[in-house]
């Protein structure tokens, strides 16, 4: 499909959804200008929005993660399979066919258009210019019903009473000054891009029926009796015709609803509230038409957030080797996905995931003995309280062996080079399989360096570390190398929100909920202070949220270069309905 097809199509549909969206909520209110306003954004909203490309900003909303997720995998795979062969086949004929009939309506109705746009110009070149009741008029040669387009305004004086020109001219002036035929000429265009589709026209035909309304509603504001107006205008109706359907005419059809409308009881004004509804239905338009983009930045979300599965959160002291500290416990495997690609490695294509993935000689539980006990910390690392998470990414061949072991996120030369050691001597692996066959896979595993004085957890008391010194110079970081800890770790954290949050009653009655997004700042002794929401819902869940937050006990804080340190943190708070 090429891009302006895709635009075509993209455009139309936005037509639909929006045509279907005016019928259900607007068009039965009377606020005309608002209603005139959000017409014409309708135009607006479905030429462009084609166009905007929001991947950076979906970038940034992680929250938008779930979302996409689940809309990327509810989208059907569809495969379209074809006998006829490329340029010879009677397909490029039809499409060729429909490419030709499409253009020549459009041609069709731009010389309608324009010869619309020459009639008016040369009854106005060729009519009488009168003042009449103080408007600039042009008078009409032949009895015709009355009409204005841009700033020319078009009557019969002979035909009508002074009372009814006074209506006619309140009713004309309206269109004149207000403009209404910019909205004219823009229903036209968009019309003649868009002519097959017939919810283009509806639109067209909502916008010209609500220039009535407003033109309308001002006679009648101007204190002209509604009754005697409405009996003008049927009058109207059966003796004159209009001279050109483009303009803006005062005894346009549709004259029933005009009447209804006029007779009708005004709406409320908090009803204008409604209107707000159109914002969210942009939003959804703009991830329909960013369904590419969504799904790769769901294949690269997906990538970051399995590039780390921790296997086990129990972390046990182990003897000292010298100098060397075995690598945590609690680094595991790690599942680095690239979706759909596959890289080109000489013949054989490597692959990142697989229906089997590949496996060490013994399970989980021998490669993180293994890493255990081959890692040697670095004396200079030692030296510089040098400490971190090296991720290394290697290549398990068809046969297991590990090659192309390569360093993706190192935290210093001395660890990353021992980190590649460590991989580099492992054994031959179990090899990955796709279909059956043994296959080539990238692999991912973090190595990461903690010195000495850190570890010292036990699986059933974690104690309260030792440090040379704390900061005190107010700094406050955001990533450290060891990040604050809730007393217990992340399984009590949970634990606790679920024990300690309390659902506000106000927002249980109004049916809110959603995720609250708090950020505070774990001071150097473990305290909380600065504690603010940056992604809220409703005050009601917000200030709970800061409230358990504030109740929190002390937290183990978060450490840099062998000192304490001042870190900012955030959490979400969750708040669901059952």
């Amino acid at each position: 499909m090429t891009p302006e097809l895709a635009y075509f199509l993209k455009v139309n549909v936005s037509f639909i959804l929006l045509y279907a969206f005016y019928r259900l909520f607007f068009y039965k209110d009377t606020f005309f200008k608002l209603r005139r306003t959000i017409l014409l954004a309708f135009f607006g909203v479905s030429l462009l929005y084609p166009l905007m490309n929001i991947q950076d900003w979906i970038r940034e909303q992680e929250p938008m993660a779930e979302v996409i997720q689940m809309y990327s995998a509810i989208l059907p795979e569809t495969a379209i399979t074809s006998d006829i062969v490329p340029g010879t086949g009677g397909g490029d004929r039809l499409v060729s066919g429909m490419s030709y009939l499409y253009w020549g309506g459009v041609i069709a109705l731009l010389l309608r258009l324009f010869v619309q746009l020459s009639s008016i110009l040369l009854l106005a070149k060729h009519s009488k210019v009168a003042w009449v009741h103080d408007v600039r008029v042009h008078v009409l040669k032949k009895p015709a019903g009355p009409f204005s387009f841009f700033r020319l305004v078009f009557l019969h004086p002979d035909s009508h009473s002074e009372k009814e020109i006074d209506e006619i001219l309140a009713h004309e002036c309206t269109h004149v000054n207000q403009w209404h035929s910019i909205d004219v000429i823009v229903c036209e265009l968009v019309c003649i891009i868009c002519w097959v589709n017939p919810f283009v026209w509806l639109l067209k035909r909502e916008v010209r029926h609500n220039l009535e309304y407003l033109a309308d509603d001002k006679v009648l504001e101007s204190g002209y009796d509604c009754r005697s107006y409405q009996y003008h205008l049927l009058g109207l109706a059966h003796t004159h015709k209009s001279v050109a359907s483009l303009s803006n005419n005062f005894n346009m059809m549709h004259l029933r609803n005009r009447i209804s409308m006029m007779n009708k009881k005004r709406s409320r004004s908090i009803g204008k509230t409604k209107y707000l509804i159109f914002i969210p239905v942009v939003g959804v338009l703009l991830l329909l038409s960013n369904v590419d983009t969504l799904a790769r930045i769901t294949d690269e979300w997906s990538e970051s957030v399995f590039t780390e599965v921790h296997l086990s959160d129990i972390i046990q002291p182990f003897p000292m080797t010298g100098n060397a500290v075995p690598v945590e416990r609690r680094e595991g495997y790690v599942l680095s996905e690239e979706g759909a690609k596959a890289v080109e490695h000489g013949r054989n294509l490597i692959f990142t995931v697989v229906e089997k993935m590949p496996e060490f000689p013994g399970g989980q539980e021998a490669l993180l003995e293994f890493l255990q006990t081959h890692a040697k910390y670095p004396e200079s690392a030692i030296r510089n309280g040098i400490e971190g998470r090296v991720y290394c990414s290697f290549v398990v061949g068809k046969d297991g062996t590990v090659s192309d072991a390569d360093v993706l996120r190192g935290v210093s030369p001395e660890l990353d080079q021992e980190a590649l050691r460590v991989i580099n001597t492992m054994p031959a692996w179990s090899p990955g399989k796709q279909r059956g066959k043994a296959v080539r896979v990238r692999y991912t595993v973090p190595v990461a360096f903690r010195l000495a004085d850190r570890v010292k957890k036990s699986a059933s008391h974690i104690t309260q570390r030792q440090v040379k010194e704390v900061d005190t110079s107010g700094r406050i970081f955001t990533v450290v190398q060891r990040m604050p800890e809730f007393p217990g770790g992340q399984a009590s954290l949970v634990r606790y929100m679920a024990t300690h949050v309390k659902y506000p009653v106000i927002a249980q009655e109004n049916g809110i909920q959603g995720r609250v997004s708090c950020s505070f700042v774990v001071d150097t002794d473990g305290s909380l202070k600065d504690i603010e929401v940056i992604r809220g819902i409703d005050p009601s869940l917000d200030k709970e949220a800061v409230r358990v937050i504030r109740e929190m006990p002390k937290w183990h804080p978060g450490m840099q270069n062998n000192r304490v340190v001042a870190v900012k943190y955030t959490i979400p708070v969750t708040f669901r309905l059952q």
